[in-house]
């Protein structure tokens, strides 16, 4: 039987999929009606669903917030993981660091290194730019004004003329059986030719992002990868079962 939060994972994942009777939720989990029922108020008190007559729908999508609002947000795991993720990369690797403010994170440490480094994450440049040691490519694009990142079919066509050892990526929510969520197909389609042009994926994901299925865009996951995070070991098992490797930010509860 399913440890319940590893269970709750899962129906999360049941209902983004379309399935959310409790009869027929129960009947694929092997518990009781009765059962399902708690994992479903327990989630919806996690306001991950909202509840319906018989079964569940997942909640509302959430408003995306700026770039800005989440560098202030989760600051000290965020610094955490990011030190974590630098101890996987060797110096010399070709990198794909995508948007947002944990890849951000990521890249001030990258000052001082040897890199050559592919991005469309556009606060990078003025942090990189000026380093001997970094080779900077920047993906151009569409420029998205809340998030500071490029995207569209211009970032793609360029992306396709390149590859990588490794790309470190992040993203608004993970879910086991989904994978990453945005708030854009434009986003989740470079996202997911980014983890194709590169050989490794490291997915950088502080607590608050496992689990969460805020936004209705979905780049799934290759079948082998890296998850960087300070969440703990029961939050993270449903990734290690389907075939990640969780690395554990040192300091993390």
């Amino acid at each position: 039987m399913r440890r319940s939060g590893t269970r709750r994972e899962a129906i999360l994942a049941a209902i983004a999929a379309g399935e959310a009777d409790v009869d027929g939720l129960a009947a694929r989990f092997g518990v009781s009606p009765s059962t399902i029922r708690r994992d479903l108020q327990r989630l919806s008190a996690e306001r991950a669903i909202a509840r319906t007559y018989g079964g569940a729908m997942l909640a509302p999508m959430a408003e995306e917030q700026s770039l800005g609002a989440r560098e202030g947000m989760n600051r000290g795991a965020k610094a955490a993981i990011a030190a974590a993720a630098l101890d996987l990369v060797p110096e010399g690797e070709t990198l794909i660091l995508d948007g947002g403010s944990t890849i951000a994170a990521f890249g001030r440490l990258l000052r001082g290194r040897r890199h050559r480094i592919i991005t469309n994450n556009l606060p990078l440049i003025a942090l990189l730019a000026d380093q001997p040691g970094i080779e900077l490519v920047v993906l151009g694009g569409a420029v998205r004004p809340i998030s500071m990142s490029t995207s569209g079919p211009l970032a793609e066509a360029a992306l396709r003329c390149l590859t990588a050892d490794r790309l470190l990526t992040s993203a608004d929510g993970l879910m086991p059986g989904l994978g990453l969520c945005e708030a854009t197909l434009e986003q989740v389609s470079l996202k997911s030719l980014m983890m194709q042009r590169a050989a490794a994926v490291t997915v950088l994901a502080d607590a608050s992002k496992l689990g969460r299925a805020g936004q209705p865009c979905w780049a799934p996951l290759p079948a082998r990868w890296t998850l960087v995070t300070d969440a703990p070991e029961r939050a993270s098992e449903a990734f290690g079962a389907e075939g990640a490797e969780v690395v554990r930010a040192p300091g993390a509860g």
